[in-house]
């Protein structure tokens, strides 16, 4: 058997978070977060069956382990790496109030990757080198499943595709999305 990464991508927050800058904030599910969750779940089990089992931390992420782990016996194991960016200050705050402090600078997360930073966050490529970790020390086999954020695995599959940081947003896949890797 190879090794097979399924990167899932959590389901939508809550509405009222729409515009805000959430990151590592561990937020709330949209209303129909359950259904979503089993949608996921249900297409995860199609897919089976699985070595591994990994999610973020964040409760949208563990919901949707829980879940699966629930109808498996698999065994979830936390592994904050898998976890979205840090923003640092600008968590939980409108884009829009960032945007009018900050200006274009905040592009600097796409323009100056390795060093560019929101106050007190990360820079594109601290959240690179943590999942690359993560990546990196997973087996040569097996079937794996992380659920994580769209940030992570942007990362994830832009350098696995030898890809420039500024395609890396065309990787974020949608809400509840399966993105697979070998």
């Amino acid at each position: 058997m190879t090794r097979q990464i399924l990167l899932v991508r959590h389901p939508p927050v809550t509405n009222a978070l729409r515009g805000i800058c959430y990151g590592v904030s561990d937020v709330p599910l949209a209303d129909d977060g359950p259904t979503r969750v089993e949608e996921i779940v249900a297409q995860l089990l199609a897919q089976g069956p699985y070595t591994h089992l990994y999610h973020s931390g964040l409760s949208r992420c563990a919901a949707v382990a829980n879940a699966l782990a629930a109808r498996t016996g698999m065994k979830p194991v936390i592994d904050p790496r898998l976890r979205e960016r840090c923003f640092g200050t600008w968590e939980l705050r409108p884009w829009d109030d960032i945007h009018a402090e900050s200006g274009d600078a905040m592009m600097g997360m796409v323009t100056a990757p390795e060093t560019w930073r929101p106050p007190s966050g990360e820079t594109t490529f601290e959240l690179r080198d943590r999942v690359w970790a993560w990546y990196a020390e997973q087996p040569a086999h097996g079937r794996i499943v992380a659920i994580t954020h769209g940030g992570p695995i942007a990362s994830l599959v832009g350098t696995l595709n030898h890809r420039p940081v500024t395609e890396w947003p065309t990787y974020v896949p949608p809400f509840g999305s399966i993105t697979s890797i070998g």
